[in-house]
């Protein structure tokens, strides 16, 4: 039973998407357990966004802000809340109707866990599809199977504001890979819970998603392990793991560089394989 600690907050950072945002909206207004708070951060709009919101959905909190990218979006979500647990969503994304209910008596069930994560269901160009082995989804200890590539949907998540402050939240110097880079600390630190059951679609194969709009998203990935490799904060097995990710991702990018004749990028990339081919 739900007690007056459990609040939930819903994030929803959106950038000129009024075609996708009503449905995200309409899956949160009917969900088997209602948010307490509904925050809509538009990152600039110019599409409708605004009239939508306040027109539609009066009871959601709307903030709209200059053009700063998802991170600053979240984080001003965050920030604009009180919640204890807070939730995000993508305004293309749909959580299926118990997402929160399913997901708030599962750390209910489990005190220890102060974030859980769910399955999702892929839709990519209105079709479903399977997802690949290297996306498949655990609970527990995740920093190894997060190093390669970004393994926890923002729109599946259900996590503790507490824990969101403790990392700082979203990075803003991301323009891409932010959520990649906010798990990977997270899971350098904490256990997770995983929910072996669809709890959203995930809609993808549109023009305006971050990995269409960013060649070589590894290069983000790699900004992010070299600031957590100089963090401080792991343990030594997590560093070997994580420079070793580091060298294979930069010697892809210095030869990529390379072939196209970016010399200074290469050498950028060349300098991390030298610096961080040395144990430390």
């Amino acid at each position: 039973m739900k007690t007056v600690n459990d609040t939930v907050a819903v994030i929803i950072p959106t950038y000129n998407r009024a075609a996708t945002l009503g449905r995200a909206l309409e899956s949160v207004t009917t969900q088997s357990q209602q948010a307490d708070e509904v925050c809509v951060v538009d990152d600039g709009s110019i599409d409708g966004t605004e009239e939508l919101v306040k027109q539609h959905y009066p009871n959601t909190i709307y903030i709209k802000q200059k053009n700063s990218g998802v991170s600053s979006a979240r984080n001003t979500g965050v920030d604009a809340t009180t919640s204890k647990y807070l939730s995000f969503l993508d305004s293309d994304d749909e959580w299926l109707p118990k997402k929160l209910e399913t997901q708030l008596c599962a750390l209910q069930a489990e005190p220890d866990f102060r974030l859980v994560y769910s399955d999702e269901i892929w839709i990519r160009n209105a079709k479903r599809v399977n997802q690949m082995d290297k996306h498949r989804k655990r609970g527990g200890e995740l920093f190894a199977h997060c190093l390669a590539l970004c393994v926890i949907s923002p729109s599946s998540v259900v996590m503790e504001r507490s824990l969101y402050a403790e990392l700082g939240g979203f990075d803003e110097s991301l323009p891409a890979c932010e959520d990649y880079d906010l798990w990977l600390r997270l899971c350098s630190r904490e256990q997770v819970l995983f929910i072996d059951t669809p709890l959203l679609r995930k809609y993808g194969g549109h023009e305006d998603q971050l990995s269409r709009q960013y060649w070589g998203m590894d290069r983000f990935r790699v900004q992010s392990l070299v600031k957590l490799l100089n963090s401080g904060v792991l343990e030594d097995d997590q560093k070997l793991l994580a420079r070793m990710t580091l060298l294979e991702k930069a010697e892809i990018l210095r030869n990529g560089a390379a072939k196209r004749g970016k010399a200074e990028r290469a050498e950028y990339y060349e300098q991390l394989l030298i610096d961080y081919s040395e144990v430390t």
